[in-house]
């Protein structure tokens, strides 16, 4: 052959190697790079709408489930590996933590959103109900940050958790959920300030009344049950109460979704996100927060002014602004 020829070849297959060098180490970047995120109950409703949001965003989701069926059909997202956990299941979140493990993207964000409600009137649900409503929403909370926390803490990552506006409103019939939902408040602030020096930021998304299949499936639940007995005192309160709340139609949860996107990846992101289909539960929970401040202010020993706590409620506001941390556009 003639020697200029095989100079030539020679050179040609290696710029060919050097190409695929250079497309493999892209492509071993770019999985390095792509952020994954944990979502547990996120097999319908507000869990399933932030997977395939964030899955739609380019992050890598390990949505959590328990039933075969729903595990299969997470696994047909892109960019979404289902992993079956119970937070009501040590093993299964250990085994779940194992299989991120092994994956080796790490983890950036934790979103516990797996949840579910009673209802009734709190002097007649039985404890045993009462118990296993916060073996999910709290202690499940509690068990899967647990056991999260070591690799989101390696990424200096972060922990979001879905909340409630019952978290701030004590709503009848709705107790128990509320009292869950309260102790996700305060959970919020403690483990926030815990981890703080690892560079990891805690959030809450409260969201008001947006479609979630937990709703329809506990009142089902519920109903199919019976609230209450028949010789109850709330018979026909819960029965005119149910009806109304079968009147609302409420609005898909996109807007949760892209809270939980903002509190995971963005540069400032809130301690809690007040998510609203409309003014009027605004106006109801943040006018309930008030006339707790209120109550808690009225007639003691160290009592504030009206003008004082005018002046305390600005310096916060101001705080706010300050920080950045308002703007969900970033």
């Amino acid at each position: 052959m003639n020697p200029i020829r095989i100079i030539l070849l020679c050179l040609s297959v290696i710029f060919f190697s050097e190409c695929l060098s250079v497309a493999n180490a892209s492509d071993g970047d770019a999985r390095d790079e792509q952020k994954a995120v944990l979502v547990t109950g996120a097999s319908t409703g507000i869990g399933r709408q932030i997977t395939e949001f964030l899955a739609a965003n380019g992050y890598f989701v390990y949505a959590g489930a328990r039933k075969q069926q729903d595990l299969d059909e997470l696994d047909d997202i892109e960019n979404v590996q289902s992993i079956r956990i119970d937070v009501t299941i040590q093993e299964e979140i250990d085994a779940a933590v194992e299989t991120v493990r092994a994956g080796g993207r790490g983890l950036h964000g934790l979103v516990n959103n797996a949840g579910v409600i009673i209802v009734g009137p709190s002097i007649e649900v039985d404890v045993e109900e009462v118990q296993w409503l916060f073996d999910v929403n709290v202690f499940g909370v509690y068990r899967v940050t647990q056991a999260f926390a070591p690799l989101i803490m390696e990424n200096k990552g972060r922990i979001t958790t879905i909340g409630s506006i019952a978290g701030n409103i004590g709503i009848g019939f709705l107790g128990p959920y509320s009292m869950s939902k309260h102790a996700i408040e305060a959970y919020t602030d403690a483990l926030a300030a815990e981890m703080k020096r690892f560079g990891v930021h805690v959030s809450v998304i409260e969201p008001g009344n947006y479609s979630s299949n937990i709703w329809d499936k506990d009142i089902k639940r519920a109903s199919d049950s019976g609230l209450v007995g028949e010789d109850s005192p709330y018979a026909e309160d819960i029965a005119k109460w149910i009806a109304s709340v079968g009147e609302i139609e409420p609005k898909e949860p996109d807007d949760v979704a892209k809270a939980a996107l903002h509190a995971l990846f963005s540069d400032n992101p809130k301690r809690r996100y007040l998510v609203l289909p409309n003014q009027g539960e605004a106006d109801w929970t943040i006018g309930s927060a008030l006339q707790r401040i209120a109550q808690l202010n009225s007639d003691h020993d160290y009592s504030y002014s009206q003008e004082e706590l005018m002046e305390m409620l600005n310096r916060a506001i101001a705080a706010e602004k300050y920080s950045g941390k308002q703007d969900l556009t970033r």
